[in-house]
Order: structure tokens, then sequence, then C-alpha cells
């Protein structure tokens, strides 16, 4: 052979893709999502709740600060399967068509989800846990209702509930893939039985193939209810009063960094009584609730330690981003007083829930709750883990992010291509921005985070937040640097700001179905864009006896 004919043959080998250096393999993608959990309830966000799985996923990953949803159950999960806002996807209100776009009860044609996305990159996908995506969720219901069950949007595999609420020992709704199981038998538990199925889905893919989870566990969703042992734990432990303990998690939430000292805690609505008035009975029954409510919790991150040392035994934990969150905040729907029903409370069958005395704990140290979108309602904790990915530890993350953009994340990791068209149909562009910029500690480009639930509206610019307490509510407007609790409404000293937001919004609500709405019948109300009322008058607190849309938003689960 020739010299040069030597070289040539060497270069052909040397550039050759056999020879080449072999490119990272595709990550893995696990999103997990818990249910109506406030911004301050993990260890590592504030909680006294003993999270320690979760505490290690942050320690070896990185805490958003200001990371947000859309301040409800099934809005939120269309945005974050879709990367639109919900009423984009049609699912502005919840599982009901009011006959407008945006309020259909149901994911619509124009876009497609996560699991149909991902699968163009090669992943396999499953989903298991809470759905909450369609009206039709019931026993036999016919193939051509079940259009907008997971499997029919991208999912190989699915086990769990397809309605927005469960016993968590004997749910109804519970489907694998697209047949309806009978109600469990005793040793069932929804935190387990989602964990479990989610591992065998894992351990049927091929070894050489990335796979995508959804984990939507329904705890800790009304009803309440855990296993004895677990509520065992906290019995006693919230004897402190919701009043020392909201000071306790804030406190703990200054020396971890989650919040500036300098944002003052919002203070205790006048409808939730002082702890110390109650008497020894009263106090009892909430210490109570509340252990219930944190054995839920805890059950969830026994569940996630189990899935982490299971990838870990499989050695795929290394090269898995696992994205924990929660779809909305605290829960204050019962009220001041709460709900206990059931012998023992927390037992199959039984009813608890928190209600608005623990719900402002929950979302410490902010203002309102689930329904609302100030940002008790909306602010919720992120973890971002993935060892292989994400070189800083224990690091702290303060870009604005929303579950919009969990969509873009996945298609920047995936090298998925985000279409234009899907089985016929023009696909919305994506709203949402990747959060890999945010990985690395660089800036994410956007313009405004946009929110809209039942009336109750905000918008995000940099650090200036309009928002709207119901429909019939003056915009609020609040410097979020220096006031995230927001306590001062500067909007009576800055009306040109104001006017200049809300005509921001106005106009993203015509573009984005929030416009025309179901409460107004179908035709725009023009909102006055005026001062608003000083927002520390309540605290938040009597917000969830108020009407909306003909339906009281306490009965509202």
């Amino acid at each position: 052979m020739t010299p040069i004919r030597f070289l040539f043959c060497f270069l052909v080998v040397l550039i050759s893709p056999a020879f080449a250096a072999e490119s990272p393999a595709k990550p893995n993608i696990i999103v997990i999502l818990v249910d109506d959990m406030g911004f301050s309830d993990i260890g590592c966000y504030g909680s006294e709740i003993h999270t320690p799985n979760l505490d290690a996923l942050a320690a070896k990953g990185l805490r958003f600060t200001q990371f947000y949803n859309t301040a409800r159950c099934c809005p939120t999960r269309a945005s974050l399967m879709t990367g639109l806002y919900p009423h984009q996807a049609g699912m502005g209100g919840m599982t009901r068509d009011s006959g407008l776009d945006g309020y259909r009860g149901d994911l619509n044609n124009q876009c497609v989800t996560l699991a149909e996305v991902l699968r163009t990159a090669g992943y396999a996908t499953y989903m298991t846990g809470k759905w909450h995506l369609t009206k039709f969720t019931h026993d036999n219901t016919p193939p051509e209702h079940q259009l907008n069950w997971p499997l029919q949007r991208g999912f190989d595999h699915y086990f769990g509930i397809l309605a927005g609420a469960a016993d968590y020992f004997h749910p109804k709704t519970l489907t694998h893939d697209n047949t309806q199981l009978p109600e469990p038998k005793d040793g069932f538990y929804t935190t387990d039985a989602f964990v479990g199925n989610a591992l065998q889905f894992i351990d049927d893919t091929p070894k050489d193939r990335p796979f995508f989870l959804c984990l939507a566990f329904n705890a800790p969703h009304y009803p309440l209810q855990a296993p004895p042992e677990d509520i065992a734990k906290y019995r006693g432990k919230y004897k402190i009063g919701w009043d020392k303990l909201r000071t306790q998690r804030h406190a703990k939430q200054v020396d971890l960094g989650i919040v500036d000292k300098s944002w003052v805690i919002s203070p205790r609505p006048e409808n939730i009584p002082a702890w110390d008035s109650l008497t020894p009975e009263e106090q009892d029954r909430f210490d109570q609730i509340m252990a219930v409510y944190a054995a839920c919790v805890d059950h969830v991150d026994q569940a996630v330690g189990r899935l982490v040392e299971a990838l870990k035994q499989r050695g795929e934990l290394d090269n898995t981003l696992i994205l924990f969150l929660s779809d909305n905040g605290g829960n204050a729907e019962t009220g001041p007083n709460a709900k206990m029903v059931g012998n023992p409370p927390g037992s199959a069958g039984s009813q608890v829930a928190c209600g608005e005395s623990w719900a402002n704990v929950e979302n410490t140290p902010f203002r309102r709750y689930k329904h609302f979108v100030h940002e008790g309602g909306v602010s919720t904790p992120l973890i971002a883990f993935w060892p292989d990915g994400i070189k800083a530890q224990g690091e702290l993350r303060t870009q604005p992010g929303h579950v919009i953009d969990i969509m873009a994340t996945c298609v920047d990791l995936s090298g998925a291509k985000y279409p234009t068209e899907f089985k016929g149909k023009s696909i919305q562009p994506m709203e949402g921005r990747s959060l890999l910029p945010a990985f690395a500690n660089q800036p994410i480009d956007r313009d405004a985070i946009y929110w809209e639930h039942e009336g109750n509206a905000a918008i995000r610019v940099g650090d200036w937040k309009l928002v709207r307490y119901h429909r019939d509510g003056a915009w609020e407007l609040y410097d979020l640097k220096i006031d995230r609790t927001e306590l001062h409404d500067l909007a009576a000293q800055q009306p040109e700001r104001v006017k200049e937001l809300a005509a921001k919004w106005e106009a993203w609500a015509k573009r984005a179905k929030v416009e025309p709405s179901p409460a107004d019948g179908g035709k725009k109300k023009k909102k006055k864009a005026g001062a608003g009322k000083a927002a520390a008058d309540d605290g938040g607190g009597g917000s969830n006896q108020r009407t909306q849309g003909g339906c009281r938003l306490a009965s509202r689960i």
C-alpha cells in the first residue's frame, strides 16, 4: 500500500462514526408532581416534616426559589404536559365543558403532550398517578371518549387515577393503560402503587432506550389519608400551633436562603384564630388533622427514596433528570375550621382536610392559597437533580420559572422536535423557556409570566407583579425584589405602570383564550386598572367563601 493510500484509509477510519467519540446518552427524564402541597412543606424549603430523600436530591442538585404553577390541579397539569398556558390547551377551568375554547375541560387537538413530543426522540413514555386532564373518567367510558386518556396522548403505559380526587386506600377510576380496574382490596395505597408500577414500566424498558416518566402523586390532596404508623410519628408535634410553627418555618427559610430576610412574613388572616385562643380539645383536633397531612408528605418522601434507590441499583440514576414540584399552593377550601370526618382520621373512607388555618402555614411566608394567583397560590418548590448534567450541588436558583418551561426543557435535553403540525392539526408554539441556562446559573430570556384562574389574574415582568383578587377586584402592584410577600401595594403610586401591565395582560388574555370567559357569559369585560386595596387588610384570609362563577369556592376541591 502506498503511503498516500495508507494515509487516506487512516483518515477514513478516524472520522468514521463507528470510531468517533461516543456522544453522551440522552438522559432519562422524571417529573414528580405532588398535589396541593405548599411552598414550605418539605425540609429543604423550611418544613419540620421528615423528607430526607427529597432533601438529599436538593443537596446534590438545585432548588429554585421563584418557580411557579398555575394555582390549580388540572390547569397546572395541562401546562406541564403541553408547554402552553392552560386555556390554550382547553383547560382554563376544571374538567367541565363551558362551551368556550379556553374552557373545554379536555385537552384540545391544537396542543401536544410531553409524551407525544419525546416519543419522536426515541423515548419510552410512562405515566403513573393522577391524570385529571379529561372529563371522561367513569366506568365503561367508550373508546370515542378516551381520546384524552394517557395512552391516546402519547404514553406507552399508564397506571393511576383519571379523576381529580380519590380515596388513597380504595380509589375509584383506577386505570391500567386503557382498562379501568375494580376498587382495590386491602393492602393498597396510592403513593406506593404509583411508584411500584413506575418501576415495573422502567424495568421493561430496553437498556439502550431512554425513558420519560411522569409520576403524579395524589398526595397530599383531600381526602388526606396515610398509614397509621406514619400518622403516629407526627401526633402531638403540631400542638405547638400554627402561629409558632409558621414563625419557625420562616426562620428556617431565611437560614436556608429560600426567602430574603427583608421580606416581611405575611400576617395571620383575621378569620384564623390565634392558636392560644383555642381550647385544649380544639388544639388536639387540629394537631390530628395536621399529623395526617404531614404523614402524607412523609410517605411521598419515602416513595421518592424507593424510586431513587431503584434507579441507583439499575445504574440509571446518574443520567436521569428528576424534577420535583407541586401543582398549586396549600388548600384552604374547607375554611379556618378544616374538616375531619371518620374514625380513625386518615384511614380508608375518612375525610380530612387541613383548611385555611394550616394552609397559611403550608404557604409560608406568602399570602393566599390554591385557586388564587398571589404568591401563596402559585409558588412551588422545584428541585432539579441530574448528576451527569448539573455539576453544581446544593445551590439555589433565583431565576423565575413556570411549569410551562418543562416542555421546552425536555425538548432541549432530548433533541426532540416540537411540531408545528400533529395528526393533521396545527399546533400552537410552546410558551415556555428551557431551564437549561438556569441549571448553569445563566438568566432565562423571557418577556413575562401570566396567570388567570376563575377571575384571579396576574402578570410578572422582571420583578414587577400585577395581581388581581377575583374578577371584580382592583389590580395590585408589587415589587417582588423587595416585597415578595405582597404586603405593600404600589398601584396608587405608580398608575402608569399599572396601566401598562394591565394592557399587556389583556392582550395576552385575548391571545391565550382566557377571554371570553364563562364567568361573563362569553362577553369580554373591560377591567378597571386602578389602585389596589391595601394587601394586608385580610392577609388573604376570608377569600375562600367568596363566590366565583356561581359556585362557592369552599365547595370545590
